[in-house]
């Protein structure tokens, strides 16, 4: 089982004043959720979301996941394995 994070995009429009974003998911949500407590996320910021069920992470988020042994991945793969293309 693996936990993934995706590029760094810049998302101008993005309120609480970060513009730079990267997903965070995993294989399975006890994963997900275990990377999520050892990063700092809360909960409460899981998204469900009809093709990548994810956390949205900050680039200090994101190195802190990397550090812990999540993986990179770039998210039209992971948008491609989630819908068999």
């Amino acid at each position: 089982m693996t936990v993934y994070v995706d590029e760094i995009r810049e998302y101008p429009t993005k309120p609480f004043g970060h513009r730079k974003w990267s997903h965070m998911w995993a294989d399975s949500i006890l994963e997900l959720r275990d990377m999520a407590d050892k990063i700092g996320l809360k909960q409460e910021w899981y998204q469900e979301h009809h093709v990548l069920n994810h956390f949205d992470v900050t680039p200090s988020k994101r190195a802190l996941a990397l550090a812990n042994g999540a993986v990179f991945k770039p998210a039209r793969e992971a948008v491609k394995e989630r819908m068999g293309l």
